[in-house]
């Protein structure tokens, strides 16, 4: 017996028996061509990029995905899952920089644009065999034979259809904007990608001095705060806002400034103001540049006017550089003003500015601020930590850069993207309606267009008229890229398959409607759109598999992290909402952030990376995915704690490979064989029986309303807490004995088939969560090999017995705080008392607890259980304000409920219990507002929980005491039994070597203890011959067991 659950000592080890099982029977496409003709159910995979290791939070989110198919596919649907992958992009293009030794955009085009494209190809499923280790050690059951990948030249053509039809509807157009700008990649970033990059950063804010050179105020200085030091070269004028007061002063060391009134607490030292006035009076006013490089430029350094200029900090002055800011642009164009660049596009200050030249914007920024200080330019420097935009690939800060690119117009639209968004159940809902929702409400177009090589090429071609303004077409199929081409079969006579990416894309002319040659623009497409075209582009669709597209579109479920809110699920949502005006996913589950166990961010440079491939080989995939479900809400962040994965095992695996153990032990040993056609029917079972029947059944039904409304860490909770406070340590710890020892052969069947049910209809709810144990546990309790993932829930509720449920309820209520009690007093758990009080509000409380009283009894080794009505010269209840709840209620009046609450009678208290209110004094009161106390009286210990209250009798008599003895020595020899691998039949001879005292209270209790120990005799011995004894305290009286074991 023990050779067949060694296999559970590790789960792990079972669990590649498991694999084996699936692959040979081929049970993922068996569990999806078994449901043809049922209701279909999509799931649509967020494509990762192989390039890179799998990490632990692909786990979560890969759990996520999977247990949630699997319970649909349970439910009767029939649910596709195919795989993707993201291959394009700044993802792939970087770590092939790496490989390279390749720093800069133009260290790329030196190296050859063919060859950096086949190594971004090569480069783009380096790690897909650990993927595809992972993804199968792990359980996550995709169809990884069939799937997408966003390079693939068919899903390139659906995105070019879909970006014809934005170009068709007037969407895409090509501006000049100040754009988040990467200076290693050399290339914009949409404002979602910068959403993903946020981190903090030590900058340096400085107070600067901008000479006046004329008007009325010759001779002062405008103070001008900055945190962008790096943008002062490229300073072209100053703003001011022309409502705001403004004032000119002298100050103690014979300086002269400008400032907002509002702002002087900037100022060091004693001032005098010399004259107040508008921002408006100052527009125009000139001043000298700090720096010489620009100086010959025209329609430059003067005072601007902005209402964007605010007192919340600075000095109400701001200096504008249109090449490096939002505001400053809009004002360049407002005042005609240079757009003066002192930095390039690769992050670095041009030749030009010789004397910062090659050094990058950011480092630049202490050395300006010396020279400032040398030039006495600089009135005061700070330092501020603040959250910045950082490239989310590369890591580097971003630069705000005046740039032309292209974007889709998706503020035209916006409103209808807030429209559809409301009709998304987003778990957890506060993204959808904040996080993702607030995006959605202050929407930017998006920057669509990157100055890269490895990506889906901008199908846009273009000529110059007559006028030399640009006339663009858009390109929507290959068909018609084919068509329009002039060259197409030169460009292509050498490849051996038709290649779409750059620069064969580029060398191809397309001719015109109108007969002009065109050329391709130079730019790719941002990678999100690829991976947010993949409900279409993944079947080819609209040039082929329509039918099959129209029946999967929307998703009813997508998943993935918190930091996808900005990212695919905002791909998604925009191109569906603009391509199929409705929503691209129905239901969609947030996974939070994995940290370390101190809250800290994960990386390798930090030492507190988790390994996936470690965890999963040290516990087991089925412990590590419950646990990152089970241990706290999908949406937080999770603390990552080996500790916890630990508890999570040996609470609730070993519970339930316990229980299994334990049925298989005892209905071998009683020769029990499950045959569905020969059971019991429910209602001819014991009452403990029908209640765990009844139990499973309610617990189904909350499980089933958790799942259809995506809240799987609750799910989780409730399998755990069902397996383990009512299976285990209620149903079968309180019926080991009838296992055992049945009374008769109906009560055996009742018994064991309860067990067998419940344990099977178990398994099948833990199976989404822990697929690999379910599946062994379900085959081995039903000794075939149908794979559980092929069965299906019964939801049913017809085993429900609310009233059987209630009383149980009392009895457990009952029992746990009476163990709580004893604890709390030190009384012995095996030391018999004398009697329990439990004051009872309503005679329907009084029915259910005197019908389960003697469960009651049994479990709290108590005598007899009174339940009274009313008051009671023992339990005698009192009233204590909650703070917490009368404060906030009651505000000024808290003084008199407090002295209410406290003069609250017995009776008053008793209403509040029952879930009444009572007035007083025009103050309503409820069971909120009070903590309710109990005084002790002599001999007694009165406890409650808020809900149950009782008295418990401490008065020993020898009886009592006698018995307890008697319930220790039978603890301490089955301990023993257990310890030496005495198997639970064995029968035993015992020799006994006591005081006079303890050998009395065994021969007094001698068939109690031969019935509970299956012991053939015991006897009280003068010497043990020199064998081993089994020595032991009970009770502070000394023992010693001589105990053999009887052949058989």
């Amino acid at each position: 017996m023990s050779d067949k659950f060694k296999i559970y000592s590790s789960l792990p080890e079972l669990e590649k028996e498991v694999l084996e099982f699936w692959k040979s029977n081929d049970t993922f496409q068996k569990s999806i061509l078994t449901k043809e003709g049922c209701p279909s159910f999509t799931f649509y995979e967020g494509p990762p990029t192989a390039n890179g290791m799998p990490g632990i939070h692909h786990v979560i989110s890969r759990t996520i995905k999977d247990l949630v198919c699997r319970y649909k596919t349970m439910s009767g649907f029939q649910v596709f899952r195919k795989a993707g992958w993201d291959t394009q992009g700044l993802p792939v293009e970087i770590e092939v920089e790496k490989t390279l030794g390749i720093k800069t955009k133009s260290e790329i085009e030196n190296f050859g644009v063919i060859k950096f494209n086949d190594a971004c190809k090569e480069s783009i499923f380096k790690y897909l065999d650990k993927w595809k280790e992972l993804t199968e050690r792990m359980g996550y059951w995709i169809d990884l034979d069939d799937a997408y990948a966003t390079y693939h030249n068919e899903y390139i053509e659906s995105v070019w259809w879909a970006l014809k039809n934005f170009f068709d509807a007037g969407l895409i157009y090509k501006g000049y904007k100040i754009l988040p700008f990467c200076p290693i990649c050399e290339s914009s970033l949409s404002a979602h990608e910068v959403a993903q990059g946020y981190q903090d950063l030590k900058d340096p804010s400085v107070f600067v001095k901008f000479k006046i050179t004329d008007g009325e105020f010759v001779g002062s200085d405008f103070l001008v705060w900055t945190t962008t030091p790096w943008t002062l070269p490229s300073n072209a004028a100053l703003a001011v806002n022309p409502d705001i007061d403004y004032v000119k002063l002298s100050a103690s060391n014979n300086e002269n400034f400008i400032l907002a009134k509002s702002r002087l607490e900037i100022i060091s030292g004693e001032y005098k103001i010399e004259k107040e006035f508008k921002g408006s009076e100052l527009e125009f006013i000139k001043y000298e540049p700090l720096f010489p490089y620009f100086n010959d430029q025209p329609n430059a350094f003067f005072v601007t006017l902005g209402l964007f200029v605010t007192t919340e900090d600075g000095t109400g002055i701001v200096h504008i550089a249109p090449a490096f800011g939002e505001d400053d642009y809009q004002t360049g164009l407002s005042y005609n003003l240079p757009v003066l660049q002192a930095v390039g596009r690769d992050g670095k200050f041009i030749p030009e500015i010789e004397k910062y030249s090659g050094k990058n914007f950011k480092e630049a920024d202490k050395e300006i601020i010396d020279d400032l200080k040398l030039n006495g330019r600089l009135y005061r420097k700070e330092m501020f930590v603040h959250s910045y935009p950082h490239c989310w690939r590369h890591k580097v800060p971003l630069m705000y850069y005046a740039t032309d690119s292209w974007f889709i117009r998706t503020t035209d639209y916006k409103d209808k993207m807030v429209s559809v968004n409301k009709e998304i159940n987003w778990h957890p809902p506060e993204y959808g309606t904040g996080r993702f929702g607030n995006w959605l409400e202050e929407n930017r177009d998006w920057a669509l267009s990157r100055n890269r090589f490895w990506g889906t090429p901008l199908p846009i071609w273009f000529y110059k008229d007559n006028d030399g303004k640009e006339v663009y077409e858009c390109i929507g199929s290959y068909e018609e890229l084919k068509r329009k081409a002039k060259n197409y079969n030169e460009v292509y006579s050498d490849l051996e398959e038709f290649d779409v990416h750059k620069p064969f894309i580029d060398e191809l002319i397309l001719i015109s409607e109108t007969g002009e040659e065109m050329h391709r623009v130079e730019e790719v497409i941002d990678c999100w759109f690829d991976s947010g075209s993949m409900p279409f582009a993944q079947h080819h669709y609209p040039f082929e598999n329509q039918e099959l597209f129209k029946k999967s579109y929307p998703s009813d479920f997508i998943a993935e992290g918190l930091d996808q809110t900005r990212g695919w699920f905002y791909s998604l949502h925009a191109i569906g909402t603009f391509l199929f005006d409705k929503m691209a996913y129905k239901n969609l589950i947030v996974n939070g952030m994995i940290l370390d166990k101190n809250g800290k961010k994960m990386s390798k440079s930090l030492g507190n990376a988790v390994d996936p491939f470690e965890m999963i080989t040290k516990y087991g995939a089925d412990v590590l995915r419950f646990y990152l479900i089970y241990s706290s809400p999908e949406g937080k962040s999770k603390l990552f704690n080996e500790t916890e994965i630990v508890e999570v095992k040996n609470k609730f695996f070993d519970t339930l490979i316990n229980t299994f153990r334990f049925y298989v032990i005892y209905s071998e040993l009683t020769g029990f064989s499950y045959n569905s056609k020969e059971t019991v029917p429910v209602n001819k079972r014991s009452g403990i029986d029908r209640w765990i029947l009844s139990k499973m059944t309610s617990t189904e039904k909350e499980y089933f309303q958790l799942m259809d409304g995506y809240d799987i860490t609750k799910a989780s909770r409730v399998i755990f807490n069902f397996t383990i406070d009512e299976l285990s340590n209620w149903y079968v710890r309180r019926n080991r004995k009838r296992f055992r020892n049945p009374i008769d052969d109906a009560d055996m069947a009742s018994a064991y088939q309860t067990l067998f049910e419940v344990l099977n209809r178990l398994l099948k709810l833990a199976a989404p969560f822990a697929p690999f144990i379910s599946d062994k546990i379900f085959m081995e309790l039903n000794n075939n090999d149908t794979s559980i993932h092929l069965s299906e829930f019964c939801k049913s509720e017809n085993y429900i017995d609310s009233e059987l449920e209630l009383q149980m309820n009392y009895a457990q209520q009952i029992v746990y705080l009476v163990r709580a009690v004893r604890v709390k007093n030190n009384l012995k758990t095996r030391q018999p008392l004398r009697q329990i009080i439990i004051p009872v509000t309503d005679k329907r409380e009084t029915e259910a607890i005197r019908k389960v009283e003697d469960i009651i009894l049994e479990e709290v080794n108590v005598k007899e259980l009174k339940i009274i009505e009313g008051d009671s010269d023992i339990i005698i209840k009192k009233a204590k304000p909650d703070f917490k709840s009368i404060g906030p209620k009651f505000g000024k009046e808290v003084k008199k409920v407090q002295e209410i609450i406290r003069g609250l009678s017995s009776n008053e208290i008793s209403m509040l219990e029952k879930g009444n209110e009572i007035l007083k004094d025009n103050f309503k009161i409820t069971m909120d507002d009070i903590e309710i106390l109990t005084e002790q009286i002599e001999g007694w210990i009165v406890e409650t929980d808020g809900r149950t209250t009782i008295a418990l009798d401490t008065k020993l008599d020898d009886e009592l005491i006698n018995e307890g003895f008697v319930r220790e020595i039978i603890n301490r020899i089955q301990t023993y039994r257990k310890t030496n691998n005495f198997d639970v039949n064995d029968s035993i001879d015992i020799t006994y070597f006591a005081s006079n005292k303890l050998s009395g209270i065994i021969k007094d209790h001698i068939d109690t203890l031969r019935k509970e120990l299956i012991a053939n005799q015991i006897e009280e011995g003068n010497s043990n011959n020199g064998l081993p004894t089994y020595k032991t305290d009970i009770n502070g009286e000394l023992v010693e067991f001589l105990i053999t074991k009887q052949s058989k």
